[in-house]
C-alpha cells in the first residue's frame, strides 16, 4: 500500500512538473508596452525547429490592456516548424537554405538564425521539415528594461559563416526590430527574408471585422476562393474564417521603393490596430490566415559580399481605431 502511495505521489509530480514546464524566457516593457520573450536555447528552448529564426519569438505582447500576439496553434511541439509566436522571421535562398543545393547528403547547409543543418539525402528542400541541427552555432543575450539583444555566430559551414544580431526595444507606442548581418564567411551571402507575424488582435478571429490595408492596392495573384478579396488598397474577409479554412496568397503591386513597405492591420471590433513599416524595399508580399490569426507576409532581398554587412529595421506601432 505504502509503496502504491509512493507511485502515485511520483506521478503527481512529474505530472504537475511537466504541465508546468518552465522555458528560458525574459520580459521588457515600458510605460505602454510589456512583452514576455522565449530565449533561443537548443536543449530547452521553446522553439527548436529548423524554419524560423530562434531570436525575438515573442510569447505574449500588451498595450494599454489590448493583446496582439500569443498562441494562434493547437498542437505544441517545440520541432513543429510553425511551433512559434509574434512576428518572426525566415531566410531562403531560392526558396531552400543557404547552401543547400551546393552540399552532398550527410553535409550541411545554413539556415540564418538557427545554424548549420544537415541535409539528409538528395530530396528537393522542405520548407515545413524539420532537420537535423549539426550546429547551432554561439548565442548570446544582452539586456536591459525595454531592450533586448540576441547574437549568434556561426562558423565556417561550407563557406558559409556570419554574425547575426537581432535587438527588439520598446519606444512609446511602438516594437523596434533591428537587424545586423554580417558575413564572415568565404561566399556571398544570398537571401530573402520575411516576417510572419502571427497577428492575433485581442484574440479575435479573423473575419469581416478585420481590414488590412497597403500603400499600394495589392492584386490577388491566387483565388481566395470566396473567403476574403482585394478593394482598392486592402484586402477584406468576406466571412469569418471556420477552423480548417485558410487564406493564402501573394500580393501584386507594390513599387521599388521602402514607403511600399507599409501594412496596417485593424480589428473594427474592438478597435485594435497595427502599423507595420520597414526601411527596404518589398521583394515579396504574401498574406496568409486562419481563423486564429492575420498574417502579413514582408520579403525583403540581401546580398552581402564577403567581410561586408547588412542592416535593416522594422517598426510595429500600436494604436486604437477612433
Amino acid at each position: 500500500m505504502a509503496q502504491t502511495l509512493f507511485a502515485l505521489m511520483l506521478m503527481v509530480i512529474f505530472l504537475g512538473g511537466t504541465a508546468t514546464a518552465q522555458f528560458p524566457e525574459a520580459e521588457i516593457s515600458n510605460s505602454q508596452i510589456h512583452a514576455k520573450l522565449y530565449l533561443p536555447d537548443a536543449q530547452s528552448g521553446y522553439y527548436r525547429a529548423t524554419r524560423f529564426d530562434w531570436s525575438g519569438v515573442i510569447a505574449t505582447l500588451e498595450w494599454k490592456g489590448h493583446t496582439y500576439f500569443g498562441k494562434w496553434f493547437d498542437h505544441y511541439d517545440p520541432k513543429t516548424h510553425d511551433a512559434i509566436s509574434g512576428p518572426v522571421e525566415e531566410f531562403l535562398t531560392n526558396g531552400a537554405g543557404l547552401g543547400f543545393t551546393e552540399v552532398k547528403p550527410g553535409e550541411a547547409f545554413v539556415k540564418i538564425g538557427v545554424g548549420a543543418i544537415r541535409k539528409p539525402d538528395d530530396q528537393a528542400f522542405q520548407q515545413f521539415h524539420t532537420y537535423e541541427i549539426a550546429d547551432s552555432g554561439k548565442w548570446t543575450t544582452q539586456k536591459g528594461s525595454d531592450w533586448i539583444e540576441f547574437t549568434q555566430q556561426l562558423g565556417d559551414t561550407a563557406g558559409y559563416a556570419y554574425l547575426y544580431r537581432k535587438k527588439i526595444l520598446l519606444a512609446g507606442d511602438k516594437l523596434v526590430l533591428e537587424h545586423h548581418l554580417e558575413n564572415t564567411g568565404r561566399k556571398t551571402i544570398a537571401t530573402s527574408v520575411y516576417e510572419h507575424n502571427f497577428f492575433m488582435l485581442d484574440g479575435q478571429p479573423s473575419g469581416p471585422d478585420f481590414v488590412i490595408r497597403f500603400a499600394f492596392e495589392p492584386r490577388a495573384a491566387r483565388p481566395l476562393n470566396g473567403l476574403a478579396e482585394t478593394r482598392g488598397r486592402e484586402v477584406r474577409y468576406l466571412q469569418e474564417l471556420q477552423p480548417g479554412q485558410s487564406v493564402y496568397t501573394e500580393l501584386e503591386g507594390f513599387g521599388s521603393t521602402s514607403k511600399d513597405y507599409d501594412i496596417r492591420v485593424e480589428n473594427r471590433k474592438t478597435g485594435t490596430a497595427v502599423h507595420q513599416t520597414g526601411n527596404r524595399p518589398l521583394a515579396k508580399m504574401a498574406f496568409w490566415s486562419i481563423r486564429s490569426n492575420v498574417s502579413p507576409e514582408a520579403y525583403v532581398d540581401l546580398r552581402i559580399e564577403p567581410g561586408k554587412q547588412a542592416d535593416w529595421r522594422i517598426e510595429y506601432q500600436f494604436y486604437t481605431l477612433p
